[in-house]
């Protein structure tokens, strides 16, 4: 199992098994449909609105190709991304996208670190995880408990490329909130991986929807941000003008059909607000627009840059070297959300630019 130096602060890429078709998607969205179906038909919505997301070096992939996991790694190895984080998704022993990661374990190829985050939510024709429009139900039980840890330790665990803290298999759960009991399938899941031979797991979750207690509180070993966090983002707001001609009806304005934000203005109040907790690894992302997933109700930020982006990582790595957290983990979200417009691969717009901002950041920490 891989061994992170406690010296180094060892960046983990978010990574979304998405681009590829399979028969659920197909039957729900279409046939082909992938998540370049979405990117691609993006359109800007103001002046200066970076959209389309389009990839650069990539191209539009496939996933079911696992020739691309081996490029997307040794990319994201020459920049100082020392492992992915795969999206896990089960549902009652029901498993999505599995594909490219079982690619991985059975290719034992490329000899990159990674580990998982259940994406624990009902799959919906929303994308937010809510409950209208319900495609496939997440449904909780101490026997689907049982049967999903011992699927994963058997599986994902044992892999020697599995990320673990005191040898110990790392996983996060994306919303441990919607559990009737979390603590219950936390203690299972402890409890099968040692009867199984390990020494146990570091189970953590990501601090997303409200849900912010402290990781001990329900039995966790720690907790990581989930990057951006809009309650705390500054908007971008109408003009003056604006308001006039829209209520007037002469113009639509896109601040009355999505939310705009200002990248630079949130790093800016992350750094004064300067907060920290024990037992919670820092996050960062690189930008974010899901405008192509929301004819409206989109989140949007407007400035993202490399520059501001850079300067927040700086600032993540400097915390996380104070904080001292093992493994000193600290997570990117995301490597390839396109369809969110936040991702490290290369894109036609800025090219290598976010890669070569973190490559510098983390070689001086």
């Amino acid at each position: 199992m891989p061994v992170m130096p406690d010296n180094n602060v060892n960046a983990i890429a978010i990574h979304l098994p998405q681009f590829h078709p399979f028969p659920e998607n197909d039957a729900w969205w279409g046939k082909g449909f992938t998540e370049w179906t979405n990117v691609t038909k993006a359109t800007p919505r103001f002046k200066d609105h970076y959209q389309p997301h389009l990839p650069a070096d990539m191209g539009f992939y496939d996933l079911r190709l696992h020739e691309t996991v081996i490029e997307q790694a040794d990319l994201a190895s020459q920049y100082g991304i020392k492992g992915f984080c795969f999206y896990h998704y089960w549902f009652n022993g029901k498993r999505l996208m599995e594909k490219p990661v079982d690619n991985l374990l059975r290719a034992k190829t490329p000899d990159f670190p990674f580990m998982l985050c259940w994406a624990n939510e009902n799959w919906t024709r929303r994308w937010d995880g809510m409950d209208s429009e319900v495609l496939i139900q997440q449904d909780y039980s101490p026997e689907d408990d049982v049967e999903h840890i011992r699927f994963l330790l058997q599986h994902h665990f044992a892999d020697p490329r599995y990320i673990t803290v005191d040898d110990k298999p790392f996983i996060l759960i994306y919303r441990p909130a919607l559990f009737p009991d979390i603590r219950r399938t936390l203690d299972c899941w402890r409890r099968e991986a040692e009867a199984a031979g390990f020494k146990g797991l570091y189970i953590g979750y990501m601090q997303s929807f409200g849900f912010r207690e402290s990781p001990a509180q329900y039995g966790f070993d720690c907790a990581v941000e989930f990057q951006p966090d809009f309650t705390l983002a500054p908007g971008v707001f109408p003009s003056v003008k604006e308001k006039i001609l829209h209520r007037l009806g002469l113009h639509s304005s896109v601040h009355y059909s999505d939310a705009l934000y200002s990248y630079t203005g949130y790093v800016q109040r992350l750094i004064e607000k300067g907060v920290s907790f024990p037992g919670v690894y820092q996050s960062v992302c690189p930008m974010w627009d899901n405008s192509s997933r929301r004819q409206k109700g989109a989140s949007i930020f407007t400035d993202s840059t490399p520059e501001a982006y850079k300067k927040w990582l700086q600032y993540a790595v400097e915390k996380t070297r104070k904080a001292v957290n093992p493994g000193n983990f600290l997570f990117i979200n995301a490597w390839n959300e396109w369809a969110e417009g936040n991702h490290l691969e290369p894109c036609r717009k800025w090219g290598h630019a976010y890669l070569e901002a973190t490559k510098e950041v983390l070689e001086h920490a």
